[in-house]
């Protein structure tokens, strides 16, 4: 698929990767929804809206809590009134916190399993709606394959998305191409320590952390590349080797 001209969502792009892959394909011609979850985060949402434009694409704003159907629905309401469709989607928002296994609530495990499977599935579901062809991707994790200890709840949604991942593949097939990617230790979240981010990079094969440029050349290869369904890449140092 060539980007440009195309409509694109990449949700939770109000700051981090999701931020770096809207202005990417701005760069190359998209007009992009900038989707971000609350009142708090709207400033960002509203400053990535500007790297846009700056790069020489268009695009909107668009609000919604993705953990609600109906914010979902509302939220694609206004984006086919000011797009009239979409070709491009990426499943960008998610959650990260630690828990172990004795220390998973119920509310924790539905905020992990809702922000990180459930609200990627109906957002696809909802998208594809608008597309005549397409290209959905999924930003999944290495915790997918290997459940994490300290982020039990996360490693299953992760689990789980990648099972929405291969599902929505073979749904939407052929008209719409569905893809993941599981990043290694890119953009490290704000909460690590010194000693966390050492041994995140350390259980890679190539001993560095990457970029959030790595993770945005895997996107627009996809996008790209008409003949990849169903795929997991992983950009991740060969971390999923270790």
């Amino acid at each position: 698929m060539d980007i440009n001209g195309k409509l694109a969502l990449v949700t939770g792009s109000s700051k981090r990767i999701g931020r770096e892959i809207a202005i990417d394909l701005a760069r190359r011609g998209a007009r992009v929804a900038v989707h971000h979850r609350s009142a708090e985060s709207e400033a960002d949402a509203i400053e990535t809206l500007w790297h846009v434009k700056r790069a020489g694409g268009d695009g909107g704003v668009f609000r919604a809590e993705l953990r609600d159907l109906k914010e979902i629905d509302e939220m694609f309401e206004d984006i086919k009134a000011a797009f009239g469709g979409l070709h491009i989607l990426v499943n960008n928002a998610s959650v990260f916190s630690p828990a172990k296994a004795d220390e998973t609530t119920e509310e924790h495990w539905d905020e992990q399993l809702d922000s990180n499977a459930k609200a990627p599935f109906f957002v696809a579901q909802r998208a594809a709606r608008l597309m005549r062809e397409g290209k959905i991707i999924n930003l999944a994790d290495v915790a997918g394959h290997v459940v994490w200890p300290g982020y039990f709840a996360y490693s299953v949604s992760k689990a789980a998305l990648l099972a929405v991942n291969r599902g929505l593949a073979k749904a939407y097939a052929p008209r719409i191409q569905v893809n993941a990617i599981a990043p290694g230790p890119v953009l490290f979240p704000e909460h690590y320590s010194d000693e966390q981010r050492m041994s995140a990079v350390e259980r890679t094969l190539l001993k560095r952390a990457g970029s959030a440029e790595d993770i945005v050349n895997a996107v627009i290869f996809l996008i790209e590349n008409d003949y990849i369904t169903g795929e997991l890449i992983h950009v991740d140092g060969g971390r999923h080797v270790m």
